[in-house]
């Protein structure tokens, strides 16, 4: 692909400084390359080499472009999209996904990437919020599910081009094996600017505002090669990845970083436990990232673990959220797995522990950042001064692929990002100083975000929809502690006077009429008279944190 000069901004995108791109270029992390020109190229490089693996399919990276030039000659050729418009991904853990993503991106389209759980209350206001013109769906995921919500957009007008990747296509759609069989020709090779968006990626949830981040072509491509460079990523890698592909730490984590590496991503179609050890025993993987933990505790407990050869693993990555102790030590200790803790965001920072760090660091901390130009503060959330080592602060960070800010959200962005460009995490944090050297650990958090597993549900949002029903008086949405998942979600309501109490299931009926994704669903309800309020008159979110981990604490089984 050719560069076009590189602008000064792009529409609702906040740019990295101009000294900054200097420094970034100047010590070599940032490329004036783009995204796909750096992805692609590895196809000739590796050739022969193993590219993807799932149980269904096995290709080379030979294979692989083939597959991809034809689908973005075809992508161009069979539908009315244009290099430059944006796509959104609603896309399972199959062969096909690898394709339409790096397919998307040599065709100059931008990927939206959106998860196969979203509801349709979130696709339509994610397209609406980017401007998208196009879906690209899985028609036979979760027994076809996906397909009536992706006609439906379609129909009303809210996307242009809906193609369907696997099933039946239907109601004006376009197939996947068509677009295919019609890139028959070389692709084109559109205009990149560097400074424009090469893929959004959500920021956990979303709210009635989505928060999206807007992935630069330089710093996406960098944050997946300085991935691949700290966990010493080669040819002779192979990386299993059963969580969703389209997630940023698919992406990210996985995905780009084992082609940009030569290495071969065996892509399970689930979480599974039987089928990831089930392909531990026959692909032999090397690398084993899992984040968040919720799959490794649920691999630890299960009866097949000890009885599986988990030699081949010298790296099992967990993250997300700091491991429970006891959690952490059971792995080292009872199936001797190679542990390393990370911490990443869709935002950008990731940190890992190192290959030979001491049981103190990988115990207690979720490592340290993985370039040498990232910069992490601990930051009193009173004072605004960096906080003492060992002390409690927040998290901020910036660096060559953090984000300076989301996409058309002004106003958030005043609160999320400080004058000089460090994102403000929201994550409660510490500074361990051990041999000399400064590790992070992340322990709590100040925004009211409920961490379920790889999820992020934000509480608002699942409250603003609980309130529609004319029943409830009032609601608050708040963690409760889950051994598995780290936490899940709680609705703690009010009733109007003479309403019957809403139950799990009664709640789950109402949101599902919203539209609302059913990762989102509160799973557990509890009643009151009224909600606890601060000193200044507002709902105490942590006295209500407090209370409920209190009774699930308590309850038989915790």
């Amino acid at each position: 692909m050719s560069i076009k000069a590189v602008s000064d901004a792009t529409p609702g995108v906040v740019p990295y400084p101009a000294a900054a791109v200097a420094e970034y270029r100047a010590a070599g992390v940032w490329r004036n390359r783009s995204l796909p020109d750096e992805l692609t190229s590895r196809f000739a490089d590796f050739g022969d080499r193993p590219a993807v693996v799932t149980p269904e399919t096995r290709w080379t990276y030979a294979e692989l472009g083939a597959r991809v030039d034809a689908f973005a000659s075809g992508v161009l050729r069979a539908t009315a999209l244009e290099p430059g418009d944006r796509v959104m991904f609603q896309l399972g853990n199959v062969a096909e996904t690898v394709v339409c993503y790096l397919g998307a991106l040599r065709a100059g389209l931008v990927p939206v990437c959106t998860l196969a759980q979203h509801g349709p209350r979130e696709i339509e206001l994610l397209a609406r919020h980017v401007g998208a013109r196009g879906l690209f769906t899985q028609g036979d995921f979760g027994g076809g599910r996906l397909l009536p919500v992706a006609v439906d957009l379609l129909e009303r007008g809210v996307v242009a081009v809906t193609v369907v990747v696997r099933g039946d296509e239907g109601g004006g759609t376009v197939g996947y094996r068509g677009i295919i069989a019609a890139g028959d020709e070389p692709p084109t090779t559109p205009d990149v600017d560097l400074a424009s968006v090469a893929v959004f990626q959500l920021s956990g949830g979303t709210t009635g505002l989505p928060k999206v981040a807007p992935r630069l072509h330089e710093e996406y491509t960098y944050n997946s090669r300085a991935w691949a460079s700290a966990l010493g990523w080669s040819e002779s890698t192979v990386v299993l990845y059963p969580l969703p592909l389209l997630h940023n730490a698919g992406i990210a984590l996985a995905l780009q970083p084992a082609l940009l590496s030569g290495a071969t991503l065996v892509l399970a179609p689930n979480a599974d436990i039987d089928v990831l050890l089930d392909l531990i025993e026959t692909e032999r993987p090397t690398t084993l990232p899992l984040v968040p933990p919720a799959v490794a505790i649920r691999m630890l407990d299960h009866p097949r673990t000890r009885s599986t050869d988990l030699t081949s693993i010298r790296q099992y990555v967990v993250g997300g959220q700091k491991l429970a102790g006891d959690v952490a030590r059971r792995l080292l200790d009872e199936v001797h797995l190679p542990l390393r803790q990370m911490f990443g965001m869709a935002e950008g920072m990731f940190l890992v522990t190192d290959e030979d760090a001491s049981e103190q660091v990988v115990l207690d901390t979720v490592g340290r950042p993985i370039s040498p130009l990232d910069e992490v503060r601990v930051v009193d959330p009173i004072s605004g001064e960096d906080a003492p080592v060992g002390d409690l602060g927040e998290l901020w960070m910036r660096g060559p692929y953090t984000i300076r800010g989301y996409f058309r959200a002004p106003h958030h962005n005043t609160t999320a990002f400080s004058t000089d460009g460090y994102y403000r995490t929201g994550d409660l944090g510490r500074v361990h100083r051990i041999d000399g050297i400064d590790y992070f650990s992340v322990d709590g958090r100040i925004k009211d975000v409920i961490n379920r597993g790889v999820e992020k549900i934000h509480a608002e949002e699942v409250e603003e929809l609980i309130l529609e029903h004319p029943d409830v008086d009032n609601a608050a949405v708040v963690a409760m502690p889950d051994r598995v998942l780290g936490e899940r979600a709680c609705a703690v309501l009010v009733m109007h006077p003479g309403k019957p109490p809403l139950t799990v299931e009664s709640l789950a009926a109402h949101l599902a009429g919203q539209g609302l994704a059913k990762y989102k669903f509160p799973e557990r309800v509890e009643i009151r008279t009224a909600l606890p309020l601060s000193n200044v008159g507002k709902v105490s979110r942590k006295t209500l944190r407090e209370d409920v981990s209190r009774i699930v604490e308590t309850e038989p089984g915790a």
